[in-house]
């Protein structure tokens, strides 16, 4: 995943915040409206006024407390204000230079103070910092929309627009262009002056709960462990799995007793080992029902049904029929029915599949002496069971073989240095804002530094679930800066003194990021706007599941996959099972993604109608309950990877996946294809590395989608290599066809 922040954008006023409506105008009627004079840029005070001292304007955290941020927000506010109307003031006519590309010099200062302000409000909070997130979030809405919403910012980019035919821009000018006109248009250009103030009511309001949403789900998430009296009944964990429960029921306040912290997602990673029937149960209701009013004070549901209702508004205001179809409008995609129909084509298969798996697994229940079918709560006992007597693979086994230290620097840096010429040097002299988190120099194959690379792996109760991408500094040629970025995971941390192993998931996802880390550190672009990461959404993950490929590529592997005893390298024989085994199982695992993709999209495609109408907890579970029932999978079976009072994806602030949590699905279509390319043409080599880098990593969001994927693969994208991965096609394999 990756977290391009919202303010990020705006600081840089970046087209794609820019809005304001009105029609057609002249040189004449720009004079007219400009200002007498232009006013004078404020200077800021204080650690953000100024870019940072440090190697790559890296952040300096020993510098900055948690009382800079109001004064630096509201400095940071003021000084773009000032900025924006310096260009509306401009007596000359409206070029490229002195509107668009003004605008985005615009924000310097807010953006400096928000990319470090929200990263650790992702990824290492305190109450006084979700306190600056509560009051700072609907101030910055305002602030964005008291620049969008200007009749004469507008007249001065549209001027530009409509002379673009003869500026002789280049291809990266003129997407910038183009992006900023449409984005603008998109936000409100062309709303008359009511539906101006009424989208710009919406949005403060929008920004408010959609901040107090994450915060309760991070609150139901840490505040609600699982508490148990015995240690007997936690029988299947670890003793250190036990100590930590013991540890943390000491911590909440329940000496002697025993907790399990939940997770972000639906299921838990604790459920296959426990042996007490009881107790899985009660953890796995205790994660589903989470943030569902158990504890009213965590309750979101009328949060996402205000925030379901204000994006129906929106998108009424602008003539689009629901959320989905006003926000995917610069997706890959394009249109939710793209979007619906190539997930629906998987559902016939991917419910056989669940109807199949849930047999083989209440078999297995009854041959274990159980009287009782398969429930979610049993799911991932036994098929972790039957994967392990289909398959014979130990999954304690194959973690003594991923130490983490080896898995990122000996792995995942490995495999960057084959493909790409990266190298890696670790740095202690660059501060970090946690001492768990690890900073890296990354040198280009001609020896030059490329940028900075921190990694942030082990969960925490300050840390939001999940993992991420960010950067604390954005390339661009036209600051001569180099990216400064950011990896977020949630390992559970080893006991002091022992030995960090990892999970096979684990591993996976630490290439899955550092994929996304790929994507910026290759950027190759002038415009921050348009630099490295800033693609659509379903876009964005493509280049990191890409990356996945290289955990189980076998050169890879006997590289960094040794036993953390011996240091035997992995079994290929143990590889190949893995790889064998990640097709069984699929109607939970993919699953519960596809019924979370389609739920959100349930979400979005109401109209105001139908949204005002869902307006109290009941309701809101009713519509839930109905919304999941017509997806024709097993889903109380298969829940949703998240349910919707804790999709932090969808309803929390930025919520870039809303309507978007199909680009998982979409992208992995991408990723699947493009595996098959690269195994076509070689695999791991450094020709491969670089072709992708050039026609792919490195092309940010300078151009259309489709076109870039052709330009890589020579073809436009094929589902099969999908369906084929998942298990859900390919002639005669188990799971049969479509």
């Amino acid at each position: 995943m990756t977290t391009r922040n919202f303010v990020t954008a705006l600081s840089t006023v970046s087209a794609a915040a820019l809005v304001i409506g009105l029609g057609a105008v002249s040189q004449a009627a720009l004079a007219q409206t400009a200002p007498a004079a232009t006013p004078a840029i404020p200077e800021g005070t204080g650690y953000f006024a100024s870019d940072s001292t440090l190697p790559f304007l890296a952040p300096d955290f020993t510098r900055i407390t948690e009382d800079d941020y109001i004064p630096a927000f509201e400095q940071g506010m003021a000084i773009q204000k000032a900025e924006v109307a310096a260009i509306i003031a401009n007596p000359q006519a409206p070029t490229f230079e002195n509107t668009i590309v003004a605008l985005e010099k615009s924000g310097r200062m807010l953006g400096r103070v928000s990319r470090v302000f929200f990263a650790l409000t992702g990824a290492n909070t305190t109450d006084q910092l979700d306190a600056i997130d509560t009051e700072i979030s609907p101030r910055l809405s305002a602030h964005s929309d008291s620049i969008t919403l200007n009749p004469e910012l507008f007249a001065r980019v549209k001027a530009v627009y409509d002379a673009r035919e003869g500026l002789g821009l280049s291809l990266e000018e003129g997407r910038l262009l183009e992006e900023t006109y449409k984005n603008m248009v998109h936000a409100g250009a062309l709303l008359t002056e009511t539906e101006r103030e009424e989208v710009k009511a919406i949005n403060g309001e929008l920004s408010t709960l959609t901040t107090e949403f994450s915060q309760k789900v991070r609150a139901a998430t840490n505040g609600q462990p699982l508490i148990v009296d015995t240690a007997e009944q936690l029988a299947g964990l670890s003793e250190a799995d036990i100590k930590a429960a013991a540890d943390l029921a000491t911590e909440k306040g329940f000496p002697g007793k025993y907790a399990i912290a939940l997770q972000n997602t639906t299921q838990q990673p604790l459920l296959p080992a426990l042996e007490n029937r009881a107790t899985r149960e009660a953890l796995f209701r205790l994660s589903y029902n989470r943030a569902d009013g158990a504890e009213e004070e965590h309750d979101t549901r009328v949060l996402l049904a205000k925030i379901a209702t204000l994006r129906a508004r929106k998108a009424a205001l602008f003539g689009e029929a629901d959320w989905a179809s006003y926000t995917m409008y610069d997706r890959m995609a394009k249109k939710p029915a793209t979007a619906l129909g190539f997930m629906e084509q998987m559902v016939p298969a991917l419910a056989a599949t669940q109807r199949r798996e849930a047999a083989l697994l209440t078999q297995a229940i009854a041959a274990d002496g159980g009287d009782y079918t398969v429930k979610p709560w049993d799911w991932y006992r036994y098929a972790g069971r039957i994967k392990a007597e289909r398959y014979d693979l130990d999954e304690d086994a194959v973690m003594q073989y991923f130490q983490l230290d080896k898995v990122l620097e000996d792995g995942v840096f490995y495999a960057a240095n084959k493909l790409y010429g990266l190298t890696f040097e670790r740095r202690t002299d660059i501060p970090v804002y946690h001492p768990d988190v690890w900073v890296y120099t990354v040198f280009d194959a001609d020896g030059s530094e490329l940028g900075l690379f921190y990694f942030d792996p082990f969960q925490r109760p300050s840390k939001r679930g999940g993992a991420w991408m960010s950067n604390f500094v954005e390339q661009s040629y036209l600051w001569g800066t180099k990216p400064v970025i950011y990896n977020v995971l949630n390992i559970p941390k080893a006991a002091p003194g022992e030995v960090q192993l990892v999970s096979f998931d684990d591993v996976s996802t630490t290439f899955h990021e550092f994929g996304h880390a790929l994507h910026g550190l290759f950027a190759d672009q002038k415009f921050e706007s348009l630099s490295g990461t800033a693609t659509a959404r379903d876009f964005v993950e493509y280049p990191s599941q890409v990356n996945e490929m290289w955990a189980t590529w076998p050169e890879v592997l006997q590289n960094y996959a040794k036993h953390y005893k011996t240091g035997e390298t992995i079994p290929m024989e143990m590889v190949e099972k893995i790889e064998a085994a990640s097709k069984f199982n699929q109607g939970y695992d993919f699953g519960e993604v596809v019924a979370a993709a389609l739920l959100d999209m349930k979400w979005a495609a109401l109209t105001p109608e139908q949204a005002a109408a869902i307006d109290t907890p009941q309701e809101v579970d009713a519509f839930e309950r109905k919304a999941l029932e017509e997806l024709g999978l097993e889903i109380d079976l298969v829940p949703p990877r998240y349910r919707s009072t804790y999709f932090n994806h969808i309803f929390s602030d930025p919520a870039g996946y809303s309507a978007g949590y199909y680009s998982y699905l979409w992208t992995e279509m991408l990723d699947r294809d493009s595996r098959k390319w690269f195994r076509e043409n070689g695999g791991l080599t450094r020709a491969n590395g670089d072709h992708y880098r050039q026609t792919v990593l490195s092309r940010g969001g300078t151009m259309d989608y489709f076109d870039m994927f052709e330009k890589f693969a020579g073809r436009q994208p094929d589902v099969q290599p999908m369906l084929e991965a998942r298990g859900l096609a390919g002639g005669e394999g188990e799971n049969g066809g479509e």
